[in-house]
């Protein structure tokens, strides 16, 4: 699923920094900045899978509530870190000719970071407060009504909720106002796209309960189902005459398009599990899969490589069939750095004389990968 959001997130920035004004009129940019609606979700969405196996783990050890947060929410800061760190080097390398505000900008690294640390602080508080007995129905349960909470109160929080008494800074972790005095759609404040890394908190909860082990097939399948009737009855509240909200805007706080998108992410999931047990993912090498597991890395780099300075072909001047060669190249550049990159840790492990100690939990940066 990393893989396949990598491929998305390439073709997404690709088209958008290399087509020309011209091509941008056509259909084929309108469906390829659509496609562009599902990286961030996937990678929050696996965020929060990746989150719930930890704390599974940590939980299974019999590590206490207070040690659980320390231990998640310290993950969830290291993200925040890199994301801050980014915005430093996207910064320094268009010196000149960058606004100093970019340094603030609410990026989707720094989100992700922001929803692990929330959602340590929501694993705290359900574990803290109640007893050992169905720990993880609690904290699923708990997960998913934090989604739902978030991409609720979104709307408002964008409109006549607006906390306009917080620096802008601050605010825009909140709804992406940045510095323009509105909130903008083209960042990834906390709400909605926190709803996002619940929404897969709550289902990788689902995924280790003791049913689910001996009932894989039948839960990915389940997962699918649900996603189509999700998405189905958001279609159906988007028809409805009457609405909950005075501000509607559908495509970019709505509730119904939220559930729309975690609908689909539900099918991919379930896509993804016959993808690697039943199809093409037993035959071997993956591109998909390879991309995935140094995901973190290709979006560092691709970044640089289609919107800095040092972009492989000219902005905002090609033509598809240009810019569609030049996507080609990003995904060979990419693969092959994450080829090298899983060799080199492939050496490094080899030539350690520690041994890897593989009851640990996750490194927060697998998050993204």
């Amino acid at each position: 699923m990393r893989g396949l959001a990598c491929l998305l997130m390439f073709q997404t920035h690709c088209y958008d920094a290399w087509l020309s004004p011209a091509a941008r009129k056509a259909t084929f940019f309108m469906y390829s900045q659509l496609g562009g609606t599902l990286p961030a979700p996937l990678f929050l969405f696996l965020a929060g899978i990746s989150f719930a196996l930890v704390t599974n783990k940590l939980v299974q050890k019999g590590a206490p509530a207070g040690q659980i947060a320390r231990t998640t929410i310290r993950r969830g800061a290291e993200i925040f870190a890199l994301g801050l760190l980014f915005r430093l080097q996207e910064y320094l390398i268009a010196w000149g000719w960058a606004p100093w505000s970019d340094l603030f900008r609410v990026d989707i690294l720094n989100t992700i970071g922001v929803s692990m640390m929330l959602m340590g602080v929501l694993c705290w508080m359900v574990l803290a407060i109640g007893d050992s007995a169905n720990q993880r129905a609690r904290l699923g349960i708990a997960a998913a009504a934090g989604a739902l909470a978030i991409s609720l109160l979104t709307p408002p929080l964008w409109t006549n909720w607006r906390p306009v008494w917080l620096p802008w800074p601050l605010e825009s972790y909140v709804n992406g106002v940045h510095n323009l005095g509105e909130p903008q759609p083209w960042l990834f404040p906390i709400f909605p796209w926190a709803a996002f890394a619940f929404a897969g908190l709550a289902i990788g909860f689902l995924l280790q309960s003791v049913w689910s082990q001996h009932h894989q097939g039948s839960v990915f399948l389940l997962s699918g189902l649900a996603g189509v009737v999700l998405i189905q009855g958001a279609r159906w509240l988007d028809r409805q005459p009457r609405q909950l909200y005075a501000n509607y805007d559908f495509w970019h706080t709505s509730p119904n398009f939220f559930l729309i998108r975690v609908g689909l992410l539900l099918i991919i999931l379930c896509a993804s599990f016959a993808w690697c047990r039943w199809g093409p993912g037993l035959w071997g090498f993956s591109p998909l899969v390879q991309l995935g597991t140094t995901s973190l890395l290709v979006y560092w780099v691709h970044i640089e490589l289609v919107y800095g300075r040092i972009s492989i072909l000219p902005k905002h001047a090609e033509t598809i069939r240009g810019a569609s060669f030049g996507l080609a190249t990003i995904f060979l550049m990419m693969l092959a750095l994450s080829l090298a990159r899983a060799k080199l840790k492939r050496r490094h492990s080899a030539a350690s004389s520690r041994p890897i100690d593989q009851t640990q939990p996750a490194d927060a940066v697998r998050a993204l990968q």
